[in-house]
């Protein structure tokens, strides 16, 4: 027994050392021992671990070497929301945006953070310990990673110092510095792999590695710039920070606490020169509003709050050869150009390919082959052709012509009214199109079938084995066993999950449909505004306009996606398989609207017109969409059609605020119809201002 005491103490022991050292190097960048000695260490530990696995600890050090086991990605809801920042490239926005905040609440105390460029995480900690780790997702679900990030050492596993909540979550950025890109690259060159585009993309697909060994070796790095929790230590952002960095994370040290415009601008106008000689890619300046109390008065819109913008630098240029163009085809039939360049070093990453849009801006640049064109990352990310440097043109170049006929099957291209790119009409017959729809229809936000990969769906395409999403419920596992690199187990995987995509609900299953310019959001409101397929496809062009985001152009484009008798004949073999094309019944919370017919009319600051409607529906009323002398009262928002209020008022029809409303039905209630623009109640309000 006492040699085991003895054991269990070097074994914590040895684990203290090298959590200690661990942030010194990773943290603090002031190692105290050589690796070897850090090593040497490690090894004992590993030893002493393997030897009495009855001491067996999921947060030791040793977790952060990885291993070859696979992770599966549990999805998982957040306690809080992780909603995005509105952005701005315009010094003149964000001025407008600080004097808005200071014109009704006096003078303001700003947060400046450098923007880090990599992809969002929240870290969970309970009693001082890593409980789980989670991808921002769609903002309300999000991938359980913690296993990979226990690989990143400037994560702490376990908090030191004293003083942090029993529970609480603490946000910011993985990201991928410079050199471990560089290796990264070098070493997929060397394998013959496809090269990362950029750091952010690096780091995105290494966070969802399948093998937490892999995620240890590339390098990732982590910095945390928000807390949230129901008891922090303080009532502002900066003073919680301070807090966690002395608790072991890693805080920018380049945090900074402005009191004005002026401030805020001259810190702007420092980073956008000094960051070109930091490690690590950043794109922009975040500039937040450091008291809590002041940001539970400014509140959120639907996507973002009120009290925090993120200000993006101009993307740098540079100066290269264009040497041809492709021609890419996309699910929808758009046709898009490539550009491929003489590989030129910009923004910390190598462009070999940038995006031309469309035949207009080649044409309005006069771009052509073997020009010296400048090149540019929009937003940081994605690179474009912004000019032509025309004194390098040489004298024997010729115009740019544009293909009139479709790369992939032929077919002689179109271009819509209105349209700036031009579409190949075959939709049933171009292959792109088809595998692209198909690939659409199986992704995570539509109905989520695993095993479906891109490589897989064009295998069974290539097999002949599914032509479009609805051949997809008709796939058997004897169809897949047989085929390269499938097997048995795989097939029944595929098969399973197939399966349970039949309980996905309507909005994403419409969502999958790939209607042209129906996004994940636009598919939401038409779910909750026409309940079923049945009434989205019987809806005219007017009907359509009434659901919220639905304009001309997606209404057009809804009713030509039912015109096609083929769409139509697919969605009734996808009704035959079982899939969900119904929205699921709203939950009645009382009568106190039994009998009222209500419109709806206006933009609102907390709540969405669906989310309004179901709120209506959850109280025993009814919708109505136009004002007529059977209407009991309207809830009117900010710019409420002149045409309604002139009959309202004509037909002496009573108009409620969305206040008077909320007040009416006794609060407002949780509803899953819609996309919510709820700002947080009272109670919650404390919480989630501390989310960014």
């Amino acid at each position: 027994m006492e040699n085991n005491e003895q054991i269990l103490s070097e074994i914590e022991s040895l684990r203290e050392q090298l959590n200690y050292h661990n942030h010194k190097y990773y943290v603090e960048n002031s190692p105290e021992i050589k690796d070897f000695e850090f090593d040497t260490l490690m090894r004992r530990l590993m030893d002493l671990e393997a030897e009495y696995p009855q001491y067996a600890d999921p947060l030791s050090p040793t977790v952060r070497v990885g291993s070859d086991r696979t992770s599966e990605f549990n999805s998982v809801q957040h306690r809080y929301p992780m909603l995005s920042l509105s952005n701005t490239y315009s010094i003149e926005e964000l001025t407008a945006f600080i004097e808005r905040i200071e014109r009704e609440w006096g003078a303001t105390e700003y947060v400046c953070e450098l923007k880090f460029d990599g992809t969002a995480i929240s870290l969970t900690y309970e009693k001082g310990r890593l409980e789980r780790a989670v991808t921002r997702g769609d903002g309300t679900m999000g991938d359980d990673v913690t296993t990979n990030v226990k690989t990143i050492r400037s994560i702490p596993l376990v908090l030191s110092g004293s003083g942090y909540p029993d529970l609480f979550e603490i946000r910011g950025e993985i990201f991928m510095p410079y050199n471990s890109f560089d290796r990264l690259n070098a070493e997929r060159e060397v394998a013959g792999e496809q090269l990362f585009a950029n750091p952010r993309n690096a780091a995105a697909g290494t966070l969802k590695q399948q093998q937490s060994a892999v995620v240890a070796h590339r390098g990732l790095d982590c910095t945390l710039y928000q807390m949230a929790g129901d008891n922090l230590p303080f009532k502002n952002h900066i003073e919680n920070l301070e807090a966690a960095r002395s608790w072991g994370f890693k805080v920018s040290e380049y945090m900074t606490l402005c009191r004005g415009a002026a401030e805020v601008i001259a810190y702007i106008n420092h980073w956008d020169e000094a960051r070109k000689s930091l490690p690590y890619p950043t794109d922009g300046v975040v500039i937040k509003v450091n008291d809590f109390n002041l940001r539970s008065k400014l509140g959120f819109t639907a996507k973002s709050p009120r009290w925090a913008v993120a200000y993006k630098f101009k993307a740098e240029s540079a100066l290269t050869t264009l040497l041809s163009v492709d021609f890419q085809v996309g699910r929808t039939g758009a046709i898009t150009p490539v550009a491929n360049l003489e590989p030129v070093l910009l923004a910390g990453t190598t462009v070999k390919r940038a995006t031309l849009h469309n035949a207009e801006q080649i044409s309005a640049l006069d771009i052509r082959i073997g020009d010296k064109v400048y090149v540019e990352k929009g937003g940081e990310i994605i690179p474009k052709i912004t000019e032509v440097e025309l004194s390098e043109r040489t004298a024997d170049s010729r115009p740019f012509e544009y293909i009139d006929h479709c790369p992939e099957c032929g077919a002689e291209l179109v271009r819509y009214e209105g349209e700036a790119k031009h579409y190949c009409p075959n939709q049933s017959g171009c292959r792109p199109q088809i595998i692209g729809r198909i690939i659409h229809f199986i992704r995570r936000k539509a109905m989520d079938i695993d095993g479906l990969g891109n490589e897989t769906v064009e295998l069974l395409f290539e097999n002949g084995l599914i032509g479009n999403i609805a051949d997809i419920y008709t796939l058997r596992a004897n169809d897949l066993a047989v085929l390269p690199r499938l097997g048995e187990k795989s097939a029944d995987n595929i098969i399973s999950s197939i399966e349970r995509s039949k309980s996905v609900p309507f909005a994403r299953v419409l969502f999958g449909l790939g209607i042209r310019f129906v996004g994940e959001t636009t598919a939401k409101y038409l779910a909750a505004h026409f309940k079923s397929i049945d009434a989205v496809m019987a809806a005219d062009k007017v009907s359509l306009m009434e659901s919220d985001e639905v304009g001309e152009k997606i209404a057009d484009a809804i009713i030509d996606y039912f015109a096609d008798p083929a769409n139509i004949e697919i969605i009734e073999r996808l009704k035959e398989a079982g899939l969900q094309f119904e929205a699921e019944q709203s939950v009645r919370h009382s009568d106190t609207l039994e009998g009222k017919n209500i419109v709806i009319s206006g933009k609102f600051i907390n709540h969405s017109r669906e989310e309004l409607k179901a709120m209506i529906e959850a109280h025993g009323g009814k919708n109505q969409s136009g004002v007529n002398a059977n209407t009991d009262f309207i809830v009117a928002g900010e710019n409420m059609g002149p045409a309604k209020l002139q009959k309202a008022e004509k037909l002496g029809v009573k108009i409620l605020s969305e206040s008077e409303f909320i007040e009416l039905i006794g609060g407002a209630v949780v509803v899953e119809q819609a996309p919510t623009t709820q700002a947080p109640t009272a109670s919650e309000q404390v919480i989630q201002t501390t989310l960014f």
